[in-house]
């Protein structure tokens, strides 16, 4: 046999073992059982065009304090969280299952007295950079390191307002202009008295220039935008005005005008866990925010198709890059259901 021909026969044996392991993982995902639980509340039919009739709460990991922020890197196939109160961002992937990301991801310090330490909000910016709203650090923050070999090692993007300290940045989301808006409600704050500002505002990072975008919300907390990036989204964590607001923005990104969008109030009325919090926009332009009973599926004009009941106090959600399903931080849970 000549040496031409040996390493043919090697080269597709080799091909052929590597397509046989792929099969092998693909399948191996692909039959991986996780516990499930709850239900899809539908109101409108035009909720199975984005959830299929069928699909599944599966629960991926459990035992976190209070999950929060999640973000899908598609470079690494994987999602990563915040756990607020433990002061760590974890990731989770089908492949590799669970594991700390960055610990500590919020606060350096060594006060046991604060509650909610960590990072909470967590966005890429355009160039690719992890970006981390902050609580203990009372700042929005930079990773300095690649997303593949993280280190808790953070720019400091913005941590005042006009000379007094931020709340605790809690939501973000980044503008294809590069503008980053962030909301700063107080709970990084409890059980601390350090409030220096007097009201809780949505701000913006443009160029390396700050301004107050919204200052008449109580409690503003989740933030989104939609597909054009023309609406600014906000929910407002506030038991006696549980809602989301729409913002016009300009051609420059910023704020011109608003109105709120939809009232879930009665909602808690009726024993439904959870406020409104974080939410993210579908391609499709259809909104899915959590609040009352888990994450509700409403249109840009605010009517709720239904509600995906996750049956915990739901903190936010993401998708994947290509929507395949939807991921949810539902209090010690990492939850997610599969998209049409």
């Amino acid at each position: 046999m000549s040496r031409d021909y040996r390493n043919v026969i090697f080269w597709l044996t080799l091909s052929v073992l590597s397509v046989n392991s792929f099969a092998q993982q693909s399948e191996n995902s692909m039959t991986k059982k996780y516990e499930t639980t709850g239900s899809v509340e539908r109101l409108d039919p035009a909720i199975n065009e984005l959830i299929p009739e069928g699909a599944e709460i599966e629960i991926l990991a459990s035992g976190f304090d209070w999950s929060e922020g999640p973000l899908w890197l598609e470079s690494q196939q994987a999602l990563i969280f915040s756990d607020v109160p433990a002061n760590k961002i974890y990731r989770w992937s089908e492949k590799d299952d669970l594991s700390i990301y960055l610990n500590p991801s919020g606060y350096f310090g060594d006060r046991t007295d604060k509650g909610e330490p960590g990072s909470n909000g967590l966005t890429l910016d355009n160039e690719g950079n992890l970006i981390l709203c902050q609580h203990g650090l009372r700042q929005l923050g930079k990773m300095r390191s690649s997303l593949d070999n993280p280190k808790e090692d953070y720019e400091n993007l913005a941590d005042s307002w006009q000379g007094k300290k931020f709340n605790s940045p809690n939501d973000v989301v980044v503008h294809k202009n590069g503008g980053i808006f962030f909301t700063d409600p107080p709970y990084g704050l409890d059980p601390w008295d350090e409030k220096e500002l007097d009201f809780q505002g949505v701000y913006r990072i443009k160029d390396g220039d700050l301004s107050l975008e919204i200052e008449d919300l109580y409690r503003p907390n989740g933030v989104a935008l939609n597909p054009d990036h023309s609406i600014l989204y906000v929910a407002q964590s506030d038991s006696d005005r549980a809602r989301y607001y729409a913002y016009d923005l300009n051609q420059s990104g910023e704020v011109v005008s608003g109105k709120m969008l939809l009232d879930v109030t009665e909602l808690l009325a009726g024993g439904r866990k959870g406020l409104p919090d974080g939410l993210k926009v579908h391609s499709s332009g259809n909104i899915f925010a959590t609040g009352p009973g888990g994450v509700l599926v409403f249109t840009p004009e605010g009517e709720i198709l239904g509600t995906i009941l996750t049956g915990q106090s739901t903190a936010n959600c993401a998708f994947d890059t290509d929507e395949n399903y939807l991921y949810m931080t539902a209090d010690m849970h990492l939850m997610r259901i599969r998209l049409k």
